[in-house]
Parts: structure tokens; sequence; C-alpha cells
């Protein structure tokens, strides 16, 4: 079977290391993912911050908002010891650390980044994220996804070569809103929703979330999405050989 469809490690290999950390995007290059899904917030001395949460409570030792603490606060907190007492002492990471660690992998797969401005707006983080890039020279693919439309729009006007995906788990029609005024290239929907929606599986430039299951990895496999974004990177990369038939 002809399998283009790619393999996008969320939050990093999330299933066997502690989320959104080095040794999270370590893990999945080195188990060959085709891509890397995390996500950036601010901190209060605007410094962009590599976690999934606008808290630190789920994944480290601390508690309180992101965006109410200092780079400085961040790093003394321990984002290892939730997830096992074998990775204490991980360090929330920072994009530039991320980013560094993909050059110094030459990563040249799809390096998906979410705008976390659906709850907390992060005024400015539009333009810092592209400042970022801007500057730099990577191997990567860069996708710009966000929940929030303002945000994408944003980034359009920032920088109209941008490439931009919007994610959602129902509001479809937004989003089809947005691709038709031409200020995104792809959807990142909601595999549940997204089997519900049979018609709106055949669109090109699928990504679905969170693909987990062996039937929905089969499902996605099947009509040849663009990606799917899993929790089960090992997993998903073994089915997708054996449904190529290699």
């Amino acid at each position: 079977m002809k399998i283009d469809t790619k393999i996008i490690a969320h939050r990093g290999s999330k299933g066997t290391r502690p989320e959104n950390t080095l040794v999270a995007f370590q893990a999945a290059i080195d188990d060959g993912c085709d891509g890397i899904e995390t996500d950036v917030h601010f901190s209060k001395d605007r410094q962009l911050i590599i976690m999934h949460d606008e808290t630190v409570d789920r994944t480290t030792n601390g508690h309180g908002l992101i965006h109410e603490k200092n780079l400085s606060e961040l790093k003394h907190l321990d984002a290892g010891i939730r997830f096992s007492d074998e990775f204490k002492g991980t360090r929330i990471p920072t994009l530039q650390e991320v980013v560094e660690l993909l050059i110094q992998n030459n990563f040249q797969g799809i390096f998906n980044l979410e705008l976390k401005t659906n709850k907390i707006q992060y005024p400015g983080i539009e333009q810092a994220v592209y400042e970022y890039f801007s500057a730099l020279d990577y191997p990567f693919q860069l996708i710009y996804s966000s929940f929030n439309a303002q945000s994408l729009e944003i980034l359009n006007n920032i920088d109209p070569q941008a490439y931009r995906a919007k994610l959602f788990k129902t509001a479809a029609k937004q989003a089809k809103a947005l691709k038709k005024n031409r200020l995104i290239e792809d959807f990142h929907p909601d595999i549940r929703w997204l089997k519900r929606h049979p018609f709106f599986a055949a669109a090109k430039h699928l990504r679905p979330w969170t693909v987990n299951s062996t039937e929905d990895m089969q499902y996605c496999f099947e009509r040849n999405m663009a990606a799917i974004i899993t929790d089960y990177l090992a997993r998903a990369v073994q089915l997708r050989k054996e449904m190529r038939g290699e």
C-alpha cells in the first residue's frame, strides 16, 4: 500500500519521556520520527518557553502560571520528577534550546510549533517567534499552528510566507473560512471529530491529533493523510511499515 503519511511526535516522545523536554525530543529523533510537535508560551520576562499547559502544575514540581514566572524561576523547576524518578532534574526548555537540539541533529523533518494563545493571548508572541526564526538558518520544515485564529492572522500579516495550520476540535467552519481566505495552508483536526465527519477526511493536508490507537492510525494511513500527530511513535512507525509491506 502506498502510504506517504508522516508521523509527528506529539510533545516529543511523550509516551516514554517527560513531555516537551529535550530528552523527549531527542528520543523522538532517535526513534525515527518524521516530525516533532510542541507548544510555546511567553514567560513573565517574555522568554519563549516550551510547555503544553498554561500552568506548570501538571508536569513539574511547581505551581502557577508560566506568564507569571521569569525564566530563572522556571529553570529551577523539575520537569521530569512527575514522569519518573529516572528523569528527576530534567528542566523546562526554551524554544532556543529545542531548536539548537534539532539543528545539532540536522533534523530535516517537520517542526510543528503551536502558539498556545487560545487561553492566554501573550501579546507579541507571534512577532517574537518570527524574529527568532528569521535570524536562523535551520534544516527543518517549520509549521506554525494554533487554535486561535487571531494568532494565525497576525502571523500572516507579519510573514505571508509562513506555513500556518488551524487546530480545531469541532469548529471546522472557522478553519474552512481561514483556508478560503488563504490565512492557513492546512488543517489539524481532532481525530475524533474527523472520524465523525468522513467527508472531511478526503481533504488534502490533514494532520489529525492525537492519533494513538491502532484503529485510528490505520484510518489515517489508509487515507494517506499528510501526517498524524501521535503520542506513540514506535507503534505508528511499525504499523506504517507493516501496511506498506516493508
